[in-house]
């Protein structure tokens, strides 16, 4: 299965040792990013390491191991569907209308997000952990 994820789930699975973290490391899944991800994760270093009493550099070998698992894809790969993510979600979230415009740009499953607004969208699929567990217990026959 492949999906787009979303920030908030790598940063759920950074925060600790969860089920979202068993998903994502999960060979089942094929998971992509837009390069933009990355630097969202370093502009909330601080936070992840306040939140988890852990030094800087423990988080960013965690964000290593994470990043592992997911494909970084270059903005210039679907910089041609921003214009179309990005009015879909003028009213919703413009700042998320990468990972709309990456999904768009090749053949997959949606997006792993538990952003309630990117429910809200009605490009492509948006999967919850809940459902992504469901999927996991139960995956679709090729």
């Amino acid at each position: 299965m492949k999906l787009v994820i979303d920030t908030n789930i790598i940063i759920s699975a950074i925060l600790r040792d969860s089920l979202t973290r068993k998903i994502l490391l999960s060979p089942y899944f094929d998971l992509y990013t837009p390069d933009h991800a990355m630097s969202e994760l370093k502009k909330h270093s601080d936070f992840l390491a306040k939140k988890t009493d852990l030094d800087k550099e423990t988080i960013e070998q965690i964000i290593a191991l994470i990043m592992d698992s997911i494909i970084i894809i270059p903005s210039s790969t679907f910089e041609k569907y921003l214009p179309i993510a990005m009015d879909e979600m003028k009213d919703i979230d413009e700042n998320d209308s990468p990972f709309i415009a990456l999904s768009l740009s090749f053949l997959n499953d949606g997006i792993w997000s538990n952003d309630r607004h990117l429910q809200k969208q009605k490009l492509v699929r948006a999967w919850t952990t809940s459902e992504m567990l469901m999927e996991l217990q139960n995956p679709r026959k090729p």
